[in-house]
C-alpha cells in the first residue's frame, strides 16, 4: 500500500489537479460528440483516444520539467521553428495549394504549430532578460521576433495559424506593458490599412470576408459551411435534438463535422443548455490557468503563463464565432474537442508548461 502511494506521488507530485479534472472532463465531452459526428466510426474513435493519450504524455512529461530548463529551452525552440518554416517555403510539400508540410524522412510535420509555444516562449524570455532597462526598443524588438515566424506562415498561406500565433505574441506584449496609446495606435494604423492588406490578400482569403457578410450570394459553394452551421446551431434550441439526433450531422449536411464544425455538431444535439454547461467547463480551466498566472513568481513565468492563457480562449472564441458565423472561416479546431493531435498535443504543452509554473519550486533569477 504505501508502495503505490509512493508512486502515485511520483507520477501526480508535479500535476496540477484542479487543470488536469478540466482538461480530461474536455477531453470525454470531445469523444461523446466525435462518437456522433463520425457516425460511431470506431476507428477514428480510436485514433482520437491515441491522440490523447500522447497529448497527456506530453503535458505529464514538460510539468515534470524544472523552469529553469524550460527557459534555456526557448531560444532554442525558437531558432529550430524558424529554420524548419525556412524549409517548408523551400522544401514543404505543396497540398490543395498550401506549402505547410516538411517531409523529414520518418514523418510529415507542420511547422507553424511548433511556433504557436515557441512564440510565446521565446518573447518572454527576451523580456525577462529586459526587465530592468525595458525601453521602447525592445518592444520593437520583440515584435520583429514575432513577425519572422509570422510572416513566413502567411506566405503557406495559412491566415488561420498566423493569427493565432499573433494573438499570443501580442498578449506577450500586451502583459509586458505595452502602452496603451501605442496598442490605440496601432489598431488605428491596421484600421486605416485595410485597403492595402485587402489588395495583398489571396483570393480565398477575400472570399471568405465576403462570405461572412452575405453567405447567401453563394450558398452551394464558399457560403456552404456558414448556412449549414448556422441551421445546426439554431435548430438545437433550448435542450437539442438529443445525442446522435442531429439531422444536419447525421444526414453529412454539415462540413469538417468532426474538426473546425464539431461545435455546430455538439449545438444541435444538446442545445443551449449544453452550451452553457461546455463554457462552464472551459470557464474553469481557463479560470486555473489565471491563477497560476497571477501566482507566477517572475516576469518570464507570468508572461509565459498569461500568453497561453489567453490563447487558448482565443481558440474557443475564433473556432464558436467562425461556427456561428460572427467571424470569418479560418480553419481554427476547438480545442480539446475537435479531432486531431498536432493541435492536442501542442495545446497540452502549453498546459504542462502551466503545471511546471505551478507546481515547481519558484523560479529564481540568477
Amino acid at each position: 500500500m504505501i508502495e503505490i502511494k509512493k508512486i502515485w506521488y511520483y507520477f501526480t507530485r508535479y500535476i496540477d489537479g484542479f487543470l488536469l479534472v478540466g482538461i480530461i472532463a474536455l477531453m470525454l465531452v470531445g469523444l461523446i460528440v466525435l462518437y456522433s459526428a463520425t457516425g460511431a466510426n470506431i476507428n477514428k474513435i480510436s485514433h482520437q483516444m491515441i491522440n490523447i493519450s500522447i497529448a497527456l504524455a506530453v503535458m505529464w512529461s514538460v510539468a515534470n520539467i524544472p523552469l529553469q530548463h524550460i527557459r534555456r529551452l526557448a531560444l532554442p525552440m525558437y531558432l529550430i521553428g524558424l529554420v524548419l518554416l525556412i524549409g517548408v517555403a523551400l522544401f514543404g510539400e505543396i497540398n490543395n495549394g498550401a506549402r505547410r508540410w516538411l517531409d523529414i524522412g520518418i514523418t510529415r510535420i507542420q511547422p507553424s504549430e511548433l511556433m504557436k509555444v515557441a512564440i510565446p516562449l521565446m518573447m518572454a524570455w527576451y523580456f525577462d532578460k529586459h526587465e530592468i532597462t525595458l525601453r521602447l526598443r525592445d518592444y520593437i524588438g520583440a515584435t520583429v521576433l514575432l513577425m519572422l515566424p509570422v510572416f513566413l506562415i502567411l506566405k503557406q498561406p495559412d491566415l488561420g495559424t498566423a493569427t493565432l500565433i499573433s494573438a499570443s505574441g501580442f498578449y506577450v506584449l500586451f502583459l509586458a506593458g505595452l502602452s496603451w496609446r501605442i496598442i490605440t495606435g496601432l489598431t488605428i494604423t491596421v484600421a486605416g490599412s485595410f485597403p492595402v492588406l485587402w489588395s495583398i490578400m489571396h483570393d480565398y482569403q477575400r472570399q471568405r470576408i465576403m462570405t461572412l457578410l452575405d453567405p447567401s450570394q453563394d450558398p452551394l459553394g464558399a457560403g456552404y459551411h456558414i448556412i449549414q452551421s448556422s441551421i445546426a446551431i439554431g435548430s438545437g434550441g433550448i435542450d437539442g435534438k438529443g445525442w446522435q439526433n442531429g439531422t444536419q450531422t447525421q444526414l453529412d449536411f454539415l462540413p469538417e463535422q468532426s474538426t473546425d464544425f464539431i461545435f455546430a455538431v455538439f449545438s444541435e444535439e444538446f442545445g443551449l443548455i449544453g452550451n452553457t454547461l461546455l463554457l462552464l467547463l472551459y470557464l474553469i480551466v481557463i479560470g486555473r490557468c489565471m491563477i497560476i498566472t497571477v501566482n507566477a513568481s517572475t516576469q518570464f513565468t507570468r508572461l509565459i503563463a498569461g500568453s497561453i492563457t489567453l490563447t487558448f480562449f482565443t481558440y474557443i472564441f475564433v473556432n464558436m464565432g467562425m461556427v456561428s458565423g460572427i467571424l470569418p472561416v479560418v480553419g481554427v479546431p476547438l480545442p480539446l474537442i475537435s479531432y486531431g493531435g498536432t493541435s492536442m498535443v501542442t495545446m497540452l504543452l502549453g498546459f504542462g508548461i502551466l503545471m511546471s509554473i505551478q507546481t515547481h519550486p519558484k523560479l529564481i533569477k540568477t
